[in-house]
Protein backbone atom coordinates (compact mmCIF):
# COMPACT_ATOMS: atom_id res chain seq x y z
CA UNK A 1 0.00 0.00 0.00
CA UNK A 2 1.58 3.10 -0.96
CA UNK A 3 1.55 6.22 1.68
CA UNK A 4 -0.68 8.81 1.21
CA UNK A 5 1.51 10.84 2.79
CA UNK A 6 5.10 10.41 1.96
CA UNK A 7 5.38 11.36 -1.71
CA UNK A 8 7.95 11.60 -4.15
CA UNK A 9 9.00 15.08 -5.81
CA UNK A 10 7.02 16.72 -2.58
CA UNK A 11 8.07 15.46 0.97
CA UNK A 12 10.77 12.80 -0.27
CA UNK A 13 13.37 12.18 -2.90
CA UNK A 14 12.86 8.41 -3.25
CA UNK A 15 10.67 5.76 -1.48
CA UNK A 16 12.85 2.33 -1.71
CA UNK A 17 11.88 -1.07 0.06
CA UNK A 18 14.38 -2.30 2.72
CA UNK A 19 14.65 -6.09 3.86
CA UNK A 20 15.22 -4.29 7.37
CA UNK A 21 14.53 -1.28 8.92
CA UNK A 22 16.19 -0.16 12.73
CA UNK A 23 16.25 2.75 14.97
CA UNK A 24 19.68 2.25 17.18
CA UNK A 25 19.57 4.69 19.94
CA UNK A 26 23.07 6.19 21.60
CA UNK A 27 25.94 6.12 20.04
CA UNK A 28 27.66 3.06 22.26
CA UNK A 29 24.70 0.64 19.89
CA UNK A 30 25.76 2.54 16.96
CA UNK A 31 29.77 2.00 16.58
CA UNK A 32 29.53 -1.15 17.77
CA UNK A 33 26.80 -2.15 14.93
CA UNK A 34 29.03 0.12 12.43
CA UNK A 35 32.33 -1.31 14.02
CA UNK A 36 31.21 -4.77 12.51
CA UNK A 37 29.21 -4.09 9.50
CA UNK A 38 32.38 -2.07 8.28
CA UNK A 39 34.87 -5.11 8.61
CA UNK A 40 32.07 -7.15 6.69
CA UNK A 41 33.22 -4.23 3.41
CA UNK A 42 34.70 -5.79 0.39
CA UNK A 43 34.26 -3.17 -2.03
CA UNK A 44 33.46 0.27 -0.87
CA UNK A 45 32.55 2.25 2.69
CA UNK A 46 31.19 5.75 2.08
CA UNK A 47 31.68 8.07 5.25
CA UNK A 48 29.55 11.56 5.25
CA UNK A 49 29.91 13.56 7.80
CA UNK A 50 29.21 16.53 9.79
CA UNK A 51 32.50 16.17 11.66
CA UNK A 52 35.13 13.46 12.25
CA UNK A 53 37.68 12.86 15.00
CA UNK A 54 40.03 9.89 14.21
CA UNK A 55 41.45 10.02 17.75
CA UNK A 56 37.84 8.39 19.28
CA UNK A 57 37.81 4.84 20.35
CA UNK A 58 35.41 3.36 18.31
CA UNK A 59 32.96 0.65 20.00
CA UNK A 60 32.51 -0.58 23.15
CA UNK A 61 35.34 -0.21 25.59
CA UNK A 62 35.57 -3.86 26.35
CA UNK A 63 35.95 -4.65 22.29
CA UNK A 64 37.95 -7.43 21.39
CA UNK A 65 37.66 -8.30 17.74
CA UNK A 66 41.56 -7.64 16.82
CA UNK A 67 40.29 -4.77 14.98
CA UNK A 68 42.02 -1.49 16.46
CA UNK A 69 40.08 0.47 18.45
CA UNK A 70 40.50 4.05 17.71
CA UNK A 71 38.90 4.89 14.08
CA UNK A 72 41.70 6.64 12.49
CA UNK A 73 43.68 3.19 12.89
CA UNK A 74 40.87 0.91 12.19
CA UNK A 75 40.13 2.86 9.12
CA UNK A 76 44.09 2.16 7.77
CA UNK A 77 43.35 -1.43 8.78
CA UNK A 78 40.40 -1.70 6.98
CA UNK A 79 41.74 -0.73 3.93
CA UNK A 80 45.28 -3.10 4.31
CA UNK A 81 43.26 -5.77 4.95
CA UNK A 82 40.61 -5.90 1.97
CA UNK A 83 42.58 -5.36 -1.46
CA UNK A 84 39.34 -4.02 -3.26
CA UNK A 85 37.87 -2.38 -0.73
CA UNK A 86 37.88 1.34 -1.51
CA UNK A 87 37.25 3.81 1.48
CA UNK A 88 36.07 7.55 0.73
CA UNK A 89 35.44 10.18 3.74
CA UNK A 90 33.76 13.28 2.69
CA UNK A 91 33.16 16.08 5.45
CA UNK A 92 32.42 19.66 5.92
CA UNK A 93 35.27 21.45 5.61
CA UNK A 94 34.70 24.16 8.40
CA UNK A 95 34.57 21.22 10.65
CA UNK A 96 37.82 19.65 9.43
CA UNK A 97 39.42 22.40 9.64
CA UNK A 98 39.12 22.51 13.34
CA UNK A 99 39.97 18.74 13.51
CA UNK A 100 43.33 19.71 12.49
CA UNK A 101 43.71 21.46 15.37
CA UNK A 102 43.01 18.82 17.92
CA UNK A 103 45.55 16.47 19.96
CA UNK A 104 47.25 14.62 16.87
CA UNK A 105 44.22 14.29 14.60
CA UNK A 106 46.65 16.07 11.81
CA UNK A 107 48.55 12.68 11.74
CA UNK A 108 45.56 10.24 11.25
CA UNK A 109 44.03 12.31 8.41
CA UNK A 110 47.61 12.85 6.60
CA UNK A 111 47.92 8.74 6.91
CA UNK A 112 44.59 8.69 5.60
CA UNK A 113 45.42 10.65 2.52
CA UNK A 114 48.59 8.87 2.15
CA UNK A 115 46.86 5.66 1.58
CA UNK A 116 46.38 4.62 -1.94
CA UNK A 117 42.66 2.99 -1.10
CA UNK A 118 41.73 5.84 1.08
CA UNK A 119 40.41 8.99 -0.38
CA UNK A 120 39.68 11.86 2.58
CA UNK A 121 38.13 15.06 1.57
CA UNK A 122 36.86 18.70 2.45
CA UNK A 123 33.74 19.54 1.25
CA UNK A 124 33.24 23.69 1.34
CA UNK A 125 30.50 23.81 -2.00
CA UNK A 126 27.79 25.22 0.42
CA UNK A 127 26.81 29.04 0.92
CA UNK A 128 28.48 31.89 3.65
CA UNK A 129 27.51 30.33 7.15
CA UNK A 130 25.95 26.94 5.75
CA UNK A 131 27.14 23.40 6.54
CA UNK A 132 26.88 20.11 5.22
CA UNK A 133 24.94 18.59 7.99
CA UNK A 134 24.63 14.63 6.91
CA UNK A 135 25.58 12.00 8.58
CA UNK A 136 25.72 8.70 6.26
CA UNK A 137 27.73 5.66 6.45
CA UNK A 138 26.98 3.26 3.63
CA UNK A 139 29.24 -0.23 3.17
CA UNK A 140 29.10 -1.83 0.14
CA UNK A 141 25.47 -0.16 -1.56
CA UNK A 142 24.30 -2.94 1.05
CA UNK A 143 24.02 -1.34 4.27
CA UNK A 144 23.25 2.40 4.83
CA UNK A 145 23.39 4.34 8.19
CA UNK A 146 21.14 7.26 8.25
CA UNK A 147 21.03 9.49 11.26
CA UNK A 148 22.15 12.28 13.59
CA UNK A 149 25.02 10.31 14.95
CA UNK A 150 28.83 11.83 14.04
CA UNK A 151 31.72 9.62 14.66
CA UNK A 152 33.59 12.19 16.64
CA UNK A 153 34.01 13.67 20.45
CA UNK A 154 30.86 13.55 22.69
CA UNK A 155 28.44 11.12 20.83
CA UNK A 156 29.80 8.02 22.72
CA UNK A 157 27.09 6.72 25.31
CA UNK A 158 24.63 4.02 26.38
CA UNK A 159 21.29 4.50 27.05
CA UNK A 160 21.75 4.31 30.86
CA UNK A 161 23.21 7.58 30.72
CA UNK A 162 25.00 7.20 34.58
CA UNK A 163 26.84 10.66 35.47
CA UNK A 164 29.76 8.40 36.32
CA UNK A 165 30.29 6.34 32.92
CA UNK A 166 34.31 5.64 33.12
CA UNK A 167 34.10 5.50 29.60
CA UNK A 168 32.40 8.32 28.05
CA UNK A 169 36.09 10.29 27.83
CA UNK A 170 38.17 11.94 25.51
CA UNK A 171 40.90 10.69 23.84
CA UNK A 172 42.58 12.17 26.28
CA UNK A 173 40.75 11.16 29.52
CA UNK A 174 39.11 14.25 30.17
CA UNK A 175 35.43 13.14 31.55
CA UNK A 176 32.29 14.29 29.24
CA UNK A 177 28.65 15.12 30.15
CA UNK A 178 25.96 12.44 29.02
CA UNK A 179 24.80 12.47 25.61
CA UNK A 180 21.33 11.18 23.77
CA UNK A 181 21.20 10.50 20.06
CA UNK A 182 19.77 8.75 17.37
CA UNK A 183 20.58 6.74 14.07
CA UNK A 184 19.16 4.22 11.52
CA UNK A 185 19.65 1.51 9.40
CA UNK A 186 18.50 -0.14 6.80
CA UNK A 187 19.53 -2.27 3.95
CA UNK A 188 18.31 -3.29 0.53
CA UNK A 189 16.92 -1.05 -2.55
CA UNK A 190 16.84 1.65 0.72
CA UNK A 191 20.68 1.33 1.02
CA UNK A 192 21.04 2.03 -2.20
CA UNK A 193 18.97 5.26 -2.72
CA UNK A 194 21.08 6.59 0.41
CA UNK A 195 24.45 5.26 -1.15
CA UNK A 196 22.92 7.71 -4.00
CA UNK A 197 22.98 10.43 -1.52
CA UNK A 198 26.24 9.89 -1.01
CA UNK A 199 27.50 9.68 -4.56
CA UNK A 200 25.71 12.88 -5.49
CA UNK A 201 27.15 14.66 -3.07
CA UNK A 202 30.56 13.18 -3.21
CA UNK A 203 30.32 14.36 -6.99
CA UNK A 204 29.48 17.71 -6.24
CA UNK A 205 32.43 18.41 -3.46
CA UNK A 206 35.07 16.93 -5.58
CA UNK A 207 34.03 16.30 -9.47
CA UNK A 208 34.64 12.84 -9.60
CA UNK A 209 31.35 10.56 -10.79
CA UNK A 210 31.19 7.18 -9.09
CA UNK A 211 29.93 3.96 -10.48
CA UNK A 212 26.94 1.67 -8.42
CA UNK A 213 28.62 -0.83 -5.98
CA UNK A 214 28.56 -4.29 -7.38
CA UNK A 215 30.04 -7.42 -5.82
CA UNK A 216 29.61 -6.27 -2.03
CA UNK A 217 28.68 -8.95 0.57
CA UNK A 218 28.13 -6.52 3.41
CA UNK A 219 25.41 -7.65 5.98
CA UNK A 220 23.05 -6.71 8.64
CA UNK A 221 25.13 -6.80 11.71
CA UNK A 222 24.59 -9.05 14.08
CA UNK A 223 24.17 -6.93 17.14
CA UNK A 224 21.04 -5.10 16.12
CA UNK A 225 18.17 -6.68 15.95
CA UNK A 226 15.73 -5.72 12.81
CA UNK A 227 12.65 -3.15 14.01
CA UNK A 228 10.96 -3.44 10.47
CA UNK A 229 10.87 -5.95 7.98
CA UNK A 230 10.35 -5.63 3.88
CA UNK A 231 9.35 -1.86 4.56
CA UNK A 232 8.77 0.80 2.22
CA UNK A 233 11.34 3.94 3.62
CA UNK A 234 11.02 7.19 1.73
CA UNK A 235 14.30 8.91 1.52
CA UNK A 236 14.28 13.43 2.22
CA UNK A 237 16.86 15.84 1.78
CA UNK A 238 17.58 19.32 2.24
CA UNK A 239 20.14 21.63 -0.21
CA UNK A 240 20.39 25.02 -0.14
CA UNK A 241 19.99 27.57 -2.94
CA UNK A 242 23.15 28.59 -4.42
CA UNK A 243 23.86 30.27 -8.03
CA UNK A 244 24.26 26.79 -10.04
CA UNK A 245 22.34 24.67 -7.70
CA UNK A 246 18.41 24.52 -7.00
CA UNK A 247 17.16 24.29 -3.76
CA UNK A 248 15.74 20.62 -2.03
CA UNK A 249 13.53 21.17 0.93
CA UNK A 250 11.67 17.79 0.49
CA UNK A 251 12.81 18.07 4.39
CA UNK A 252 10.98 21.02 5.49
CA UNK A 253 7.84 19.73 3.43
CA UNK A 254 8.31 16.42 4.99
CA UNK A 255 8.42 18.15 8.78
CA UNK A 256 5.09 20.51 7.96
CA UNK A 257 2.96 17.74 6.46
CA UNK A 258 3.38 15.19 9.57
CA UNK A 259 2.30 18.03 11.75
CA UNK A 260 -0.66 18.44 9.59
CA UNK A 261 -1.48 15.00 9.12
CA UNK A 262 -1.34 13.93 13.06
CA UNK A 263 -4.67 12.93 14.92
CA UNK A 264 -3.60 12.44 18.62
CA UNK A 265 -0.11 13.18 18.95
CA UNK A 266 3.27 14.34 18.12
CA UNK A 267 6.22 12.69 20.17
CA UNK A 268 9.56 14.48 18.97
CA UNK A 269 13.32 14.73 20.45
CA UNK A 270 15.90 17.74 18.68
CA UNK A 271 18.43 19.41 19.29
CA UNK A 272 16.60 22.46 18.98
CA UNK A 273 13.58 24.29 18.37
CA UNK A 274 13.88 27.69 16.88
CA UNK A 275 12.27 26.98 13.40
CA UNK A 276 9.13 29.50 12.82
CA UNK A 277 7.91 27.32 10.40
CA UNK A 278 7.57 24.68 12.22
CA UNK A 279 6.02 26.50 15.45
CA UNK A 280 3.48 28.12 12.79
CA UNK A 281 2.39 24.88 11.76
CA UNK A 282 2.67 23.65 15.44
CA UNK A 283 0.57 26.58 16.54
CA UNK A 284 -2.05 25.56 13.99
CA UNK A 285 -2.84 22.27 15.57
CA UNK A 286 -2.79 23.63 18.83
CA UNK A 287 -5.64 25.87 18.24
CA UNK A 288 -7.85 23.21 16.75
CA UNK A 289 -10.38 22.25 19.73
CA UNK A 290 -9.53 18.71 19.14
CA UNK A 291 -6.00 18.86 17.31
CA UNK A 292 -2.43 16.35 18.27
CA UNK A 293 -0.95 16.87 22.04
CA UNK A 294 3.02 17.16 20.95
CA UNK A 295 5.97 16.60 23.16
CA UNK A 296 9.24 17.90 22.35
CA UNK A 297 12.27 16.58 24.12
CA UNK A 298 15.33 19.35 23.99
CA UNK A 299 18.67 20.05 25.60
CA UNK A 300 18.47 22.30 28.32
CA UNK A 301 21.10 24.59 26.08
CA UNK A 302 22.60 24.14 23.29
CA UNK A 303 25.99 22.89 22.89
CA UNK A 304 28.37 25.71 21.41
CA UNK A 305 29.37 28.96 21.88
CA UNK A 306 27.21 30.48 19.30
CA UNK A 307 24.25 28.09 19.47
CA UNK A 308 22.94 29.18 22.74
CA UNK A 309 22.87 32.33 22.04
CA UNK A 310 21.16 31.79 18.49
CA UNK A 311 18.92 28.78 19.42
CA UNK A 312 18.03 29.15 23.02
CA UNK A 313 16.79 32.97 22.71
CA UNK A 314 14.56 32.10 19.87
CA UNK A 315 13.16 28.79 21.74
CA UNK A 316 12.35 31.04 24.30
CA UNK A 317 10.62 33.36 22.44
CA UNK A 318 8.63 30.60 19.91
CA UNK A 319 7.88 28.39 23.18
CA UNK A 320 6.07 31.90 24.99
CA UNK A 321 4.34 32.79 22.04
CA UNK A 322 3.02 28.28 21.67
CA UNK A 323 1.62 28.46 25.21
CA UNK A 324 -0.81 31.38 24.25
CA UNK A 325 -2.00 29.34 21.39
CA UNK A 326 -2.86 26.01 23.31
CA UNK A 327 -5.49 27.16 25.47
CA UNK A 328 -5.99 23.19 26.50
CA UNK A 329 -2.69 22.15 27.25
CA UNK A 330 -2.00 20.24 24.55
CA UNK A 331 2.04 21.25 24.49
CA UNK A 332 4.96 20.30 26.44
CA UNK A 333 8.33 20.71 26.08
CA UNK A 334 11.14 19.12 28.45
CA UNK A 335 14.80 18.02 28.78
CA UNK A 336 16.38 14.49 30.38
CA UNK A 337 18.39 14.82 33.34
CA UNK A 338 20.64 11.91 34.77
CA UNK A 339 20.01 10.73 38.19
CA UNK A 340 22.07 13.50 39.85
CA UNK A 341 19.80 15.62 37.66
CA UNK A 342 22.52 16.67 35.60
CA UNK A 343 21.38 17.92 32.03
CA UNK A 344 21.70 14.90 29.45
CA UNK A 345 22.75 16.63 25.96
CA UNK A 346 19.72 15.38 23.42
CA UNK A 347 21.25 15.41 19.95
CA UNK A 348 18.89 13.08 18.40
CA UNK A 349 16.41 14.24 15.57
CA UNK A 350 13.49 12.10 16.10
CA UNK A 351 9.81 12.48 15.43
CA UNK A 352 6.77 9.97 15.53
CA UNK A 353 3.78 10.60 14.48
CA UNK A 354 0.51 8.71 15.89
CA UNK A 355 2.55 5.71 15.82
CA UNK A 356 1.68 5.77 12.31
CA UNK A 357 4.70 8.07 10.96
CA UNK A 358 8.23 7.98 11.96
CA UNK A 359 10.88 10.19 10.64
CA UNK A 360 15.05 10.16 11.77
CA UNK A 361 17.61 11.70 10.21
CA UNK A 362 20.21 14.51 10.74
CA UNK A 363 17.83 17.41 10.62
CA UNK A 364 17.02 19.69 13.71
CA UNK A 365 13.71 21.89 14.21
CA UNK A 366 15.76 24.91 13.09
CA UNK A 367 15.43 27.39 10.04
CA UNK A 368 19.30 25.91 9.19
CA UNK A 369 18.28 22.53 8.58
CA UNK A 370 15.34 23.50 6.37
CA UNK A 371 17.55 26.01 3.88
CA UNK A 372 20.90 26.58 4.15
CA UNK A 373 22.57 23.18 5.83
CA UNK A 374 22.33 20.04 3.73
CA UNK A 375 20.90 17.17 5.53
CA UNK A 376 19.37 13.76 4.93
CA UNK A 377 16.20 11.88 6.89
CA UNK A 378 14.52 8.56 6.40
CA UNK A 379 10.24 8.12 7.05
CA UNK A 380 8.33 5.37 7.59
CA UNK A 381 4.95 5.37 7.32
CA UNK A 382 2.80 2.36 9.01
CA UNK A 383 0.40 2.27 7.19
CA UNK A 384 1.47 0.43 4.45
CA UNK A 385 1.31 -2.95 6.34
CA UNK A 386 -1.96 -4.06 6.82
CA UNK A 387 -1.16 -6.32 9.43
CA UNK A 388 -0.75 -3.61 12.33
CA UNK A 389 2.94 -5.14 12.94
CA UNK A 390 4.73 -1.89 11.90
CA UNK A 391 2.63 0.47 14.00
CA UNK A 392 3.26 -1.97 17.02
CA UNK A 393 7.06 -1.20 16.33
CA UNK A 394 6.77 2.27 16.15
CA UNK A 395 5.09 2.32 19.43
CA UNK A 396 7.35 0.22 21.00
CA UNK A 397 10.03 2.62 19.66
CA UNK A 398 8.56 5.36 21.32
CA UNK A 399 7.45 3.86 24.81
CA UNK A 400 11.32 2.63 24.76
CA UNK A 401 12.18 6.29 25.01
CA UNK A 402 9.92 7.79 27.07
CA UNK A 403 11.44 5.36 29.59
CA UNK A 404 14.48 5.86 29.13
CA UNK A 405 13.87 9.26 29.77
CA UNK A 406 11.70 8.97 32.63
CA UNK A 407 13.79 6.23 34.65
CA UNK A 408 10.78 3.74 34.14
CA UNK A 409 9.55 0.99 31.82
CA UNK A 410 7.65 0.77 28.36
CA UNK A 411 5.12 -1.18 29.84
CA UNK A 412 4.23 1.43 32.83
CA UNK A 413 4.99 4.28 30.23
CA UNK A 414 2.27 2.16 28.31
CA UNK A 415 -0.36 1.88 31.82
CA UNK A 416 0.37 5.75 32.38
CA UNK A 417 -0.97 6.84 28.99
CA UNK A 418 -3.86 4.64 29.17
CA UNK A 419 -4.57 5.64 32.85
CA UNK A 420 -4.42 9.52 32.05
CA UNK A 421 -5.32 9.43 28.04
CA UNK A 422 -2.01 11.48 27.05
CA UNK A 423 1.20 11.75 26.85
CA UNK A 424 1.11 14.58 28.72
CA UNK A 425 -0.21 13.22 31.57
CA UNK A 426 1.72 10.03 31.58
CA UNK A 427 4.95 12.31 31.60
CA UNK A 428 3.57 14.44 34.49
CA UNK A 429 2.65 11.28 36.36
CA UNK A 430 5.76 9.48 36.31
CA UNK A 431 8.71 11.98 36.64
CA UNK A 432 10.18 13.35 39.73
CA UNK A 433 12.99 13.97 41.54
CA UNK A 434 16.39 11.64 39.89
CA UNK A 435 16.42 10.42 36.20
CA UNK A 436 13.71 11.88 34.93
CA UNK A 437 12.20 14.72 32.39
CA UNK A 438 12.14 18.30 33.53
CA UNK A 439 9.35 20.87 31.70
CA UNK A 440 10.79 23.13 29.77
CA UNK A 441 11.05 27.30 31.62
CA UNK A 442 11.37 30.20 29.99
CA UNK A 443 14.71 32.08 30.50
CA UNK A 444 14.37 35.75 31.16
CA UNK A 445 16.18 37.76 27.77
CA UNK A 446 18.07 40.60 27.61
CA UNK A 447 16.92 42.92 24.92
CA UNK A 448 20.24 42.28 22.53
CA UNK A 449 18.84 38.44 23.07
CA UNK A 450 15.07 38.48 22.14
CA UNK A 451 16.67 41.29 18.73
CA UNK A 452 18.84 38.61 17.88
CA UNK A 453 16.28 35.97 18.43
CA UNK A 454 13.49 37.80 16.56
CA UNK A 455 15.44 39.01 14.03
CA UNK A 456 17.00 35.25 12.89
CA UNK A 457 20.55 36.87 13.29
CA UNK A 458 22.64 33.21 13.88
CA UNK A 459 19.67 30.93 12.11
CA UNK A 460 18.99 32.47 8.67
CA UNK A 461 16.34 31.24 7.16
CA UNK A 462 18.41 30.45 3.97
CA UNK A 463 21.33 31.94 2.22
CA UNK A 464 19.39 34.92 0.86
CA UNK A 465 18.47 36.33 4.38
CA UNK A 466 22.09 35.71 5.43
CA UNK A 467 22.48 39.13 3.56
CA UNK A 468 18.68 40.42 3.88
CA UNK A 469 18.86 43.41 6.22
CA UNK A 470 17.41 42.53 9.90
CA UNK A 471 14.20 44.85 9.09
CA UNK A 472 12.57 42.48 6.54
CA UNK A 473 13.59 39.37 8.33
CA UNK A 474 12.06 38.13 11.43
CA UNK A 475 10.73 35.44 13.76
CA UNK A 476 7.51 35.69 13.90
CA UNK A 477 7.32 37.01 10.19
CA UNK A 478 4.36 36.28 8.21
CA UNK A 479 4.34 33.17 10.60
CA UNK A 480 3.24 33.61 14.13
CA UNK A 481 2.31 36.38 15.90
CA UNK A 482 3.99 38.05 18.47
CA UNK A 483 2.81 37.16 21.92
Amino acid sequence: MMSEILQPDRNCWQIAEAERFSVIVDAADYFDAARIAMQRAEKSIMMIGWDFDARIRFGSPDVNDGAPRRLGTFVLWLADRRPDLEIRLLQWNSGMLRNWLRGNNAYYLLRWKAHKRITARLDGIHPPAGSHHQKLLVIDDRIAFCGGIDMTLKRWDTRAHRDDEPARVTPSGRKLGPWHDATSICDGKAARVLADVCRDRWKRATGEGLPAVTGGRAEWPSSIKPMLKNVRVAVARSRPEMQDQKPIREIETLYLDLIAAAKRFIYAESQYFASRRIAAAIAKRLEEPDGPEIVIVNPVSADGTLEPLAMDTARARLVESLRRHCPNGRFGIYHPVTAQENPIYVHAKTMIVDDRLLRIGSSNFNNRSMRLDSECDVAVDAAQDETGQMHLAIRDLRLGLMAEHLDSTPEDVARAIDTHGSLLGAIEALRGPGRSLVPYETPDLTSIEEWLADNEILDPDGPDEIFERPSRRGLFRNRLRRP
